[in-house]
């Protein structure tokens, strides 16, 4: 494979063969379309290449910078091509997925950070997001993959099914014997932030809204908000993979008889021609 521009490779054969005859033999072209292609780029060029003469052709001191320029170029495509081919091994290269926290942190990271001892040269960078808004991250090209709802996907986008996430509605323990209503009614929903409204699709799915506090709290940490709920200052969903070593050690309980609501996913990202095997390797880990 060569990047070298068409005309330019023409030259570099006749510059190497010194015959017109010799380098159309040399890169299966005519003779004819030899001479044409040095002719239109010496026209480019406004310069004559080369000298004829009965024994060949001669560089002329134009013709010599040019062939070091094409000297230069391979030298440069050849570390080029090694960078591309080899990036993520040979060559540094920085990788975004963004995703919500539950799912980065019980699926994502553990998947996807053995990427990093495959590919010594692979940056990653595990954008926690729990904003419905987080598709704008792939848009722009701040991310290269996106965990997203499939509502919120664009056409020209790829994407691949993944493992649902289902979610439970968690207080603490110390509300065992309280009864539901009475506590939708009396305490406050926790939330990540703002346009987090994972809580808010389980109320509404149950048709429990109706009985809610509509002011919530906020805090973006999913250790503060664990801390939260065991504390018993409010309550809220999270998903079953996230919450289940605190129900083991009966820190938090399950409301509503702990049924889940269901959180469909996609993995997201826009097509390459021709994917880096580090990229597929994500579409692949990712399940």
């Amino acid at each position: 494979m060569t990047l070298l521009d068409p005309q330019l490779q023409v030259f570099f054969a006749v510059a190497q063969h010194k015959s017109m005859h010799a380098a159309a033999k040399a890169i299966h072209l005519t003779q004819t379309a030899v001479t044409q292609r040095i002719r239109t780029l010496e026209a480019r060029l406004r310069t004559t290449l080369f000298i004829r003469t009965h024994h060949g052709v001669l560089l002329t001191s134009e013709g010599e910078a040019l062939l070091r320029y094409c000297h230069a170029s391979q030298e440069l495509e050849g570390h080029t091509l090694a960078n591309i081919h080899g990036a993520g091994i040979e060559s540094t290269v920085r990788l975004c997925i963004s995703g919500p926290t539950s799912i980065m942190a019980s699926r994502i990271i553990p998947n996807c950070s053995q990427l990093m001892k495959k590919y010594p040269n692979l940056l990653m960078t595990f954008n926690v997001n729990d904003s419905a808004q987080r598709i704008t991250s792939l848009q722009t090209g701040v991310s290269h993959f996106v965990i997203i709802e499939p509502q919120h996907i664009f056409k020209e986008m790829q994407v691949k099914p993944i493992k649902a996430e289902n979610y439970v509605l968690v207080g603490t323990s110390s509300w065992e014997t309280r009864d539901l209503k009475e506590i939708l009614q009396t305490e406050r929903i926790i939330d990540f932030d703002e346009s987090d409204p994972m809580t808010l699709n389980y109320l509404k799915y149950y048709d429990l809204l109706k009985h809610i506090r509509s002011e919530r709290h906020f805090v973006n940490i999913n250790e503060s908000l664990l801390s939260l709920f065991i504390d018993g200052y409010g309550f809220g969903v999270l998903s079953t993979e996230l919450c289940q070593p605190y129900l083991n050690r009966k820190e938090l309980i399950l409301l509503n008889s702990g049924l889940s609501y269901e959180n469909k996913l996609v993995l997201a990202w826009y097509t390459r021609t021709e994917q880096p095997s580090y990229f597929s390797d994500v579409i692949d880990l990712i399940v």
